[in-house]
């Protein structure tokens, strides 16, 4: 099974799937992050070619399309600086899924506490943590749902964080 992390930082949803001997690739737009993925996977997976690790952007990665079974994408897309900026995060994740490959995302969303934030712009919000977040609702994740021509594995699931966040779990196949 091949395992694509899109936005790994340093690696620490990795560290299983490496050392289980998994085909993983990832990039981050941080080099300094991507070299300490890469000496993991020297230490876990020596078999795994550093070339499978870059510092890139996600939206515009150069690996091909459709290479994984599964793309993990684990509190990332929420530091998208706009709309335009998140779907093109979120193209440049999902057209590495691989047809009825799985797509695996978490990120903060309004679900749960919308009342708390404060909207400075469209979908990007302060939030009580005194963060500035992308956020997604029901609806806007329902109809990319759709628009990507997903199908959702298990309902979307949220979890506030100590009243001061929510993260929201949207997991699809995708279809064909």
């Amino acid at each position: 099974m091949t395992i694509f992390d899109a936005g790994c930082g340093e690696g620490r949803n990795l560290v299983f799937l490496l050392s289980q001997d998994y085909d993983v690739s990832a990039v981050d737009p941080d080099a300094g992050a991507v070299d300490s993925v890469r000496a993991l996977a020297g230490r876990l997976a020596p078999r795994l070619p550093a070339s499978n690790f870059r510092a890139e952007a996600i939206e515009s990665n150069s690996f091909p399309d459709r290479c994984a079974d599964v793309v993990l994408s684990s509190a990332v897309l929420h530091f998208a600086r706009d709309e335009p900026h998140f779907r093109a995060m979120l193209e440049g994740t999902w057209r590495l899924v691989k047809p009825g490959g799985f797509f695996f995302c978490r990120l903060a969303s309004s679900i749960g506490m919308e009342q708390r934030f404060t909207r400075i712009e469209e979908r990007r919000f302060a939030l009580p943590d005194g963060t500035e977040r992308f956020l997604v609702d029901e609806p806007f994740l329902m109809r990319l749902t759709m628009e990507l021509g997903g199908t959702l594995l298990d309902p979307l699931k949220t979890t506030v964080v100590q009243d001061r966040r929510c993260m929201t779990t949207w997991t699809l196949r995708r279809n064909g």
